[in-house]
């Protein structure tokens, strides 16, 4: 009997917390103005007891390596630039010669059988004027 009550009551408070059937929007990675970077990194520089780095991470939800990566950007003087860096592995100079021989390739291909067609027709025209213009004897030899 027991089993029941507890079975019962599970049930009930599962239709109660039941899960939203609604889709929720993709999350955006999250992107910090040149301030707000600037900002965090015044605040990181300023700490000086154990923790308060970590603090201050969790504060503004952000990981260790973020502050590494601005730090080297400021000693730069890039961290006030944004700009897109390129996404995926970057081409080699083989692979980008590569591709340009593959397209000379299909040029001199087209080309060449454009010549083979007027060599084509050429001989064609040549072979019929031969006919046309050569001297018709009745006798054969």
């Amino acid at each position: 009997m027991s089993q029941t009550k507890v079975t019962n009551q599970s049930q009930v408070a599962d239709s109660k917390h039941q899960a939203d059937p609604e889709v929720v929007v993709r999350a955006q990675r999250r992107q910090f103005s040149v301030a707000e970077k600037q900002r965090i990194l015044t605040e990181a520089d300023a700490c000086q007891g154990a923790g308060e780095i970590g603090a201050l991470l969790r504060r503004e939800g952000i990981y260790s390596s973020y502050l590494t990566q601005w730090r080297r950007e400021r000693e730069a003087g890039q961290l006030g630039e944004q700009t897109a860096a390129k996404r995926g592995r970057p081409r080699q100079a083989e692979a980008t010669e590569a591709s340009r021989l593959r397209q000379e390739n299909e040029e001199l291909k087209a080309q060449l059988a454009q010549a083979e067609l007027i060599i084509s027709a050429q001989k064609k025209l040549a072979h019929a004027l031969k006919n046309v213009l050569a001297p018709k004897s009745g006798t054969r030899s």
